[in-house]
């Protein structure tokens, strides 16, 4: 072996395998193998320079990865970091290049944003060096959120509740929902009344003016006003008194980022923005086409709305040729972005092929992954098609005192909408004369109140999170993710609604750590970030600025916050030790416990139920010992240790059902489980052997490499497909 290359990913590694000769042995790190320890707070101040000084290990789990890579990093001639090209990716390469006792600045650095052939080609030919700069700007990052997650989410643990956090992005997010709830709380309704009328049987017109008064929305107060407009309506005579059409054009839609991709997606395809970027994630990383496995669309974590010249160039003979001169713009259309601090040497989302249309994809990608693919491709072509057209028409009503408003619309000319599709109807209006005479044939006046601004949604928020410049795209899903983990918001019927804790803890870091949940300082602080990636900044200047005063604020919060933790008599006694029994609040809301916790764990509801105790069984833990007991879950009842948390072992109730195919792995037996995804099939030997399927592994081996197939459906029809090199074939 010459040449070792080194990525994030086995998908990753598989797909560029495909492109390369025997000389070349790609293989993943599977992310992160050196990082900060997470039972640890991992940072250490150098008593000289007064430096924040990072203490990263390997994660256990990431050993024997780390072992194969420094035994084929010691055969090979070359090895190549062929990380993502973003800072986490820059840093991931670092951390791989120090793991495997290399120096990182040494090693050749590949970056593409596509996973093709010809992008994997030209990357080798053209190999920089690990960016410093940017690692540097990652460890910033990491390292802030280090000190506020670990300094001040136990600071909020002690005065408040147990399991709660901050963060640095996280806070202000959690802000900014806090803050839409209050204005929904505070939100008055006020009055208004709108009057439409029927002219010609079939014309609709609403009030533009009475006695030289413009009427806006929230014009008419009350019911008398509305009264009186339209009994003096009914007494008039009403001719047009003006006519008028206007054409305007409709822009074409830029191409997607990390953040309108997930907008789109949420409104569109009602994904949530970790379901995009996990299917995106397989777009980029390689599926199936008819040219064999690649990625089929560009890096999908970007701010950028640059495009290729040679893409643009593509999508334009493609658009010429399938939609006609008339759909094709006279020169090729660029797009520069608003975000803040973008990184404008990356590239739109994108599809690497223009030939690999939906039509072709249906044929080889899974009901997700062709309608996110479909969304790409289409806005993709749409961003270098021709503008639409369309023409409004506006028709005044006027008699003595009244002027009434009609309003019409029609397309002309469908231009990107003949790939994206026109959902609105064309409302003609019809032909009439200036000074024609008409008739008011209906009017009706009707009662409003003024609604709440609306709670966010996920696509909302990413938007407001971007405009506010917080954040960046690779945090907006995990972000949301991690605010829901924490119990701080309920997603209901799409609307993200924050949980009575998260009012608890935002007025806390309000009043004692106003900065942590400032949008502004976030966004600030995003900035600096920039500046180091930039090497305009120095990473440990930007670090010592923050943490000093943030500590301080931590030991003062320490002394002087009031604890919210109260506890309250109720008059009981524990009926299992005969101490007083307190009334305390939890995570989950109230709750009545002995005062004698934790040597008694005596525990009730507050509306005087018992809390359900586990059923205790003859079984034994066949780990420690204890006998094991029957606990309920959200997937039913199974069997725990009654050691617990000492002991963590656990089990189903019922032995798993156990299938006839050998593990393709090791040989072992698999079985049937049921997860908090639904039902899938592992082996027996996990965690020696870790082989896991969503889908039933078959007694039929793969034609093209011999590995264990499974059974599937897809788009209606029973498949077989392969675990490991994804081969179909129907099933018979």
């Amino acid at each position: 072996m010459k040449n070792l290359i080194i990525v994030e990913s086995p998908a990753k590694a598989r797909t560029i395998t495909n492109f390369l000769g025997k000389d070349y042995k790609v293989i993943a790190s599977k992310g992160h193998i050196r990082d900060l320890p997470k039972s640890t707070f991992g940072i250490t101040i150098d008593e000289t320079t007064g430096d924040l000084v990072p203490k990263y290990s390997i994660p256990r789990d990431a050993n024997p990865t780390v072992k194969e890579l420094k035994k084929l990093a010691k055969e090979a001639e070359t090895v190549y970091i062929a990380t993502d090209e973003d800072r986490e990716g820059e840093a991931i390469g670092y951390h791989i290049a120090k793991a495997i006792g290399k120096e990182p600045t040494e090693l050749p650095r590949i970056v593409f944003h596509e996973i093709t052939k010809s992008a994997i080609q030209h990357a080798l030919e053209t190999p920089r060096k690990v960016d410093m700069d940017s690692v540097d700007a990652q460890q910033t990052r990491r390292l802030l959120d280090r000190i506020v997650g670990y300094k001040l989410s136990p600071l909020l643990a002690s005065k408040i509740q147990k399991g709660l956090s901050a963060g640095r992005v996280q806070s202000s997010t959690l802000k900014i929902v806090v803050d839409r709830e209050r204005e929904i709380k505070a939100f008055k309704p006020e009055e208004y009344w709108t009057i439409n009328a029927l002219f010609q049987k079939n014309i609709d017109a609403s009030i533009y003016d009475y006695n030289g008064l413009k009427i806006d929305k929230l014009t008419i107060k009350t019911d008398v006003d509305a009264n009186e407009i339209v009994d003096s309506a009914k007494g008039e005579s009403f001719s047009v008194t003006s006519i008028e059409k206007t054409k305007r054009k409709t822009k074409t839609p830029p191409p997607f980022m990390t953040s309108t991709l997930q907008q789109a997606a949420s409104t569109q395809l009602g994904f949530s923005p970790k379901k995009t970027m996990m299917v995106a994630q397989k777009l980029y990383e390689g599926v199936k086409t008819d040219k064999g496995t690649m990625g089929v669309i560009t890096y999908m974590r970007t701010d950028s709305l640059n495009l290729a010249k040679e893409a643009i160039e593509a999508s334009r003979e493609y658009i010429q040729h399938t939609y006609g001169d008339k759909y094709l713009p006279a020169k090729a259309k660029n797009y520069a972005t608003k975000a803040k601090g973008a990184q404008e040497a990356h590239e739109a989302i994108r599809p690497t092929r223009v030939d690999f249309d939906a039509a072709l994809a249906a044929k080889f990608l899974n009901a997700d992954e062709l309608k996110l693919y479909r969304l790409i491709y289409n806005r993709f072509l749409a961003c270098q098609m021709t503008e639409a057209e369309l023409e409004s028409q506006t028709i005044l009503f006027k008699g003595q005192k009244c002027t009434f408003k009609a309003s019409g619309r029609k397309l002309l000319f469908d231009g990107f909408y003949k790939v994206t599709g026109y959902s609105e109807k064309d409302k003609l209006l019809p032909s009439l004369e200036k000074g024609q005479a008409v008739s008011l044939d209906d009017i009706k006046a009707e009662q409003h109140f003024t609604e709440p601004p609306a709670r966010y949604n996920e696509a909302s928020l990413i938007k407001k999170l971007e405009s506010l410049g917080i954040g960046r795209p690779s945090t907006y899903a995990p972000t949301i993710t991690i605010l829901q983990t924490r119990k701080y918001i309920e997603i209901e019927k799409k609307r993200i609604h924050p949980t009575e804790i998260a009012f608890t803890v935002i007025e806390m870091l309000e009043k004692h750590f106003p900065e942590i949940v400032d949008s502004g300082f976030t966004a600030t602080m995003e900035e600096t970030l920039d500046k180091v990636a930039d090497g305009e900044t120095d990473w440990q200047t930007i670090l010592k600025e923050f943490y000093t005063p943030f500590m301080h604020k931590v030991e003062e919060g320490k002394k002087n916050i009031k604890s919210l933790k109260v506890a309250t008599p109720t008059g009981e006694n524990c009926p299992k030790c005969g101490s007083e029994l307190l009334l305390r609040k939890g995570r989950y809301g109230e709750f009545i416990a002995c005062s004698n916790f934790p040597k008694c764990k005596y525990t009730k509801n507050t509306d005087g139920t018992e809390v359900e105790q586990p059923e205790e069984t003859d079984e034994k833990c066949e780990k420690c010992g204890s006998p094991m007991v029957i606990k309920n879950s959200k997937r039913g009842k199974f069997l725990a240790c009654s050691a617990y948390p000492k002991c963590k072992n656990a089990k189903s109730l019922t032995p798993p059902k156990e299938l006839s195919v050998p593990c393709p792995e090791c040989g072992g037996k698999l079985q049937e489980r049921e997860g908090r995804r639904g039902k899938f099939f592992g082996c027996e030997n996990y965690p020696k052997c870790k082989f896991i399927a969503n889908f039933e592994p078959v007694n039929k081996k793969c034609p093209e490499c011999g590995y264990t197939m499974g059974k599937k459906t897809l788009r209606g029809k029973e498949i077989f497909e392969c675990f490991k090199c994804k081969h179909k074939e129907e099933a018979q």
